[in-house]
This record gives structure tokens, sequence and C-alpha cells, in this order.
């Protein structure tokens, strides 16, 4: 059996699929397949930020799991370690005095999050913010009169 899969080119895998499933699928959502790689396994993709006073970007990526929220962010220099600042609130984390000491990076978070049980680890030049999510939301129905 491992011998043959090995034998498959995953181009005409990935083909035949996709054929598979256009013959499934209305017409008006081909378009869609084609224009949109949704076969690829989704990644964080990197996002780069403009907003600070000298110019600079600030380089990292965001992406959620079931319970926590990560922040990658590019180190590019060990010192800046000393020098940076982290706060964040329910949907943002400020990422500040870097690359420079007058630098303030605001990145939106995609949800909300805990106040406490932020931590962070650095390794290979990128610092990793781990933010536990808020799962007790908690909503309030609206009434809806009719005014006369």
């Amino acid at each position: 059996m491992n011998n043959q899969m090995g034998q498959f080119d995953q181009n005409e895998i990935d083909k035949f699929v996709k054929q598979m499933m256009g013959q499934m699928m209305p017409a008006q959502m081909q378009g869609m397949m084609s224009n949109h790689d949704w076969m690829k396994p989704s990644q964080s993709q990197p996002r780069e930020q403009e907003s600070s006073p000298s110019g600079e970007s600030l380089s990292y990526s965001v992406f959620d799991t079931h319970n926590d929220v990560f922040v990658r962010i590019s180190i590019k220099e060990e010192s800046w370690l000393k020098q940076l600042k982290l706060y964040h609130t329910s949907n943002q984390l400020m990422v500040e005095q870097i690359p420079n000491a007058n630098d303030k990076h605001t990145i939106t978070l995609p949800s909300i999050v805990r106040k406490k049980g932020t931590t962070t680890s650095y390794k290979d030049n990128v610092l990793e913010v781990k933010i536990p999510k808020n799962i007790d939301m908690q909503y309030s129905e609206i009434e809806i009169t009719e005014q006369t």
C-alpha cells in the first residue's frame, strides 16, 4: 500500500479532487474553488503594521487556538527585549519602544482575551505571547419595543 501511495503525484491528486468537487458543486461555487486555495492547510500569515513614528514596521503574526491567542513578534536584536513594553486590553496587544524608543504598535486580537494569565517566551529571534481566551462571554437579550 505504501509503495502504491508513493507512486502518486500530489498535483495529480489535487487536480482529481478539485475535478470531483467541481462536478458536485453548483456553477456559482466553482469560481470560488479556483480562486481560493481551500485545499491548503490554514496557517497564520505574517502581517506588518506601519504605526511607528520612525516609519519602521513591526513584523508579527497572530493566530488563535481553542483556548488561547498567540502573537509571534519578530525580534531583530536581542537588546529589544530589555526596552520592550507589552500591554493588552480585551481585544488588542500594544507593543511599545521597539524598534525605536518612541514607537507604538497596536495589534488587534482575533478573540476576546482574559486580563490575567498571559505568558511570553523568546526563542530563535521570536517573542511568543500566549494570552488565554475569555470563554465566559456574557450577553444580554435586548427587548425591542414598538414606539407609538
